[in-house]
């Protein structure tokens, strides 16, 4: 895979998607990244959205709450429960986008954080899905885009850190 492309996939018939990018930063630096209330608003999201980190208690059991809004003033608020931090190598916790007419789309995701050669690092996002079908929404939601911007962000503030 090379280096700065995030890969995205979902293979037919499973519940989940699983998400793999590596960055030029050590394993801390991204766990830094990740889990700091102040450090989220510059990376999380597309360019076109600004983001308020609204709760973000980092501990099993704390919650927290993301709100995305764009240029007219909309937003789109994301929220869920941390149930692991082990710390720099792994977080689980539950993501729920707010905009949903109908609740209960809660997905489980693991973020695992594993330390390459030259002080690099490999992130993997799995997200697992209560359906198939909430699953393959996301994938046509245009997520992807979304996905694959928010980690160039990334990247790009852990080349400022």
């Amino acid at each position: 895979m090379p280096a700065h492309t995030t890969h995205i996939s979902a293979e037919p018939g499973k519940q989940e998607i699983l998400i793999t990018r590596e960055f030029d930063a050590p394993r801390e630096l991204v766990f830094k990244a990740c889990m700091d209330p102040e450090l989220i608003p510059q990376w999380w999201g597309p360019r076109y959205l600004s983001t308020v980190v609204d709760r973000m208690d980092v501990r099993p059991g704390g919650q927290w709450r993301f709100i995305n809004r764009d240029a007219q003033g909309n937003e789109y608020a994301f929220h869920g429960v941390y149930h692991e931090i082990l710390a720099p190598e792994r977080v689980i916790d539950t993501f729920e986008f707010e905009g949903l007419p109908e609740t209960g789309h809660v997905t489980l995701e693991t973020m695992k954080l594993e330390e390459l050669p030259g002080g690099r690092t490999r992130l993997t996002v799995q997200s697992v899905f209560q359906s198939l079908a909430d699953r393959d929404a996301t994938l046509q939601s245009g997520m992807e885009a979304g996905v694959n911007e928010t980690y160039d962000r990334l990247a790009e503030l852990l080349e400022r850190m």
